[in-house]
């Protein structure tokens, strides 16, 4: 599909029309910029088709269904029934309407999007799936990234990926999740509140590389749940029907989801007709204006690496756009914040760990009253800080963790301190008390918390 004309030479070529490409296209046509996004399936791209926000919404669900089950504590008894096919409707008529969202603001915008792949014929120049030959200015690469495979357990059949876990018409019996990053958690939680008997396998442990106290409160939940936990241990092989784990375990698997990682898609782009040049790993390499080698291409988003998050792609898709139509931006952010949509939520910016020159303080949701009044204590705030009392990161374990942690980013973007924190009226009775009270404890006048000596 082609809005508007087909022009065959543009300021600005966007290949890849996920969050970090047509995101880079709007600000390019913002700035007076002809512009083409090339984009092969869906606009909006895994983001708003496959998910981020197909998982927000299933878990949303899940939550939804599981709570009316489970509210007998506050006076709630229900008998509620799931249709799993009314479900998938539902999730499917939401990236349908943000996918013609997408496409309105482009149309908009006067982008013109073509509807295939493109491959670099030369450093301005790209072949498009339906003949066309579009020379270019500047080009941005914003090709994303596709689940990594796993040896011996190659999708196909009941071995399926995150995206076809997310477009499930029913609630599978039992469920095998390969891998235990926060894609695992998610889709783990998400189908045990379902009903489905989950299990997740571990080499190491359950989010390995964030804080072992967030962690171990999701780990509890989890199990709480039924989810099986399997550490220390890799699958070994599958039937068709059940898994069987290195040391002979052998579970029950209607599907196996494997969710091991992501690497970087550049298929069909032939880089190497071009200067643009690759890690050991196969990202993009970029200069801080995310300028490749090559001067007249920049990339953003996962094809060049960690954090491989949406909104950090489209922060770089605005800066890309605005360095290549000859602003001098950067993308020098000094936080990315991350969401782990867990039960509890886990949400962090910048880094909470202990050291020579940061101290961290730590509030507890069993004291504030509207945790208290949901029953949904477990959980804590961390506010990390220098010996200048400036912020240098928050942990937020919490319900509505997702919204709080944009306070946090901006605190830290700005050189806030504790009293700025400490200071800034929050409403009451909100979660958001969490983070202001963590920063009233480390400045050593907690209110609702005994936290040792006062100041």
């Amino acid at each position: 599909m082609v809005m508007g004309s087909l022009p065959e030479q543009v300021d600005i070529a966007v290949i890849g029309g996920g969050v970090g490409g047509y995101v880079a296209a709007i600000r390019a046509a913002e700035l007076g910029k002809s512009v083409a996004l090339v984009e092969k399936n869906k606009l909006g791209g895994h983001c708003l088709n496959y998910a981020c926000i197909p998982s927000k919404t299933l878990i949303k669900i899940s939550d939804i269904f599981y709570e009316a089950q489970h509210s007998q504590k506050f006076g709630i008894t229900a008998d509620v029934k799931l249709d799993a096919k009314k479900m998938l409707e539902w999730r499917m008529s939401v990236s349908k309407k943000l996918e013609d969202g997408v496409a309105f603001l482009c149309k908009s915008n006067q982008i013109d999007v073509f509807k295939g792949t493109a491959t670099f014929l030369n450093s301005n120049s790209l072949q498009l799936t339906d003949g066309v030959t579009l020379e270019f200015k500047k080009a941005i690469i914003a090709t994303g990234s596709e689940p990594a495979p796993l040896i011996g357990f190659e999708f196909g059949g009941s071995i399926i990926d995150y995206k076809e876990a997310l477009m499930l018409d029913h609630v599978p019996k039992s469920i095998v999740v390969i891998g235990a990053g926060y894609v695992a958690v998610e889709i783990g939680t998400l189908y045990a509140k379902l009903g489905s008997a989950v299990s997740i396998i571990a080499r190491s442990d359950v989010l390995s590389h964030f804080d072992r106290d967030a962690v171990n409160l999701v780990k509890k939940r989890m199990q709480a749940l039924g989810v099986k936990i399997y550490t220390g241990t890799t699958p070994f092989s599958h039937d068709g029907s059940s898994l069987t784990l290195s040391d002979g375990t052998k579970i029950d698997a209607e599907y196996i989801v494997v969710a091991i990682g992501l690497t970087p898609y550049t298929t069909g782009l032939e880089l190497g007709n071009t200067k643009v040049k690759t890690d050991d790993k196969g990202f993009i390499q970029v200069d801080g204006s995310l300028m490749t080698d090559d001067e007249s291409i920049y990339a953003v988003g996962d094809v060049i690496g960690e954090p491989m998050l949406a909104h950090k792609a489209m922060r770089q898709g605005v800066v890309a756009a605005e360095a290549a139509s000859g602003m001098n931006s950067s993308y020098d952010n000094l936080v990315v914040p991350a969401v782990i949509f867990s039960d509890p939520e886990i949400a962090i910016a910048g880094t909470v760990e202990e050291s020579a020159s940061i101290k961290v303080t730590k509030f507890p949701l069993t004291a504030l009253g509207r945790s208290i009044a949901l029953d949904t204590t477990d959980g804590f705030a961390k506010i990390a800080y220098d010996s200048f009392n400036v912020v240098k990161g928050v942990e937020i374990v919490s319900d509505e963790a997702n919204s709080m942690i944009a306070e946090a980013a901006l605190m830290i973007e700005m050189g806030a301190t504790l009293e700025d924190v400490a200071d800034t009226i929050h409403p009451h009775p909100t979660y958001s008390e969490a983070v202001q009270e963590a920063a009233e404890a480390a400045l050593g006048r907690p209110l609702h918390f005994f936290y040792g000596k006062k100041k």
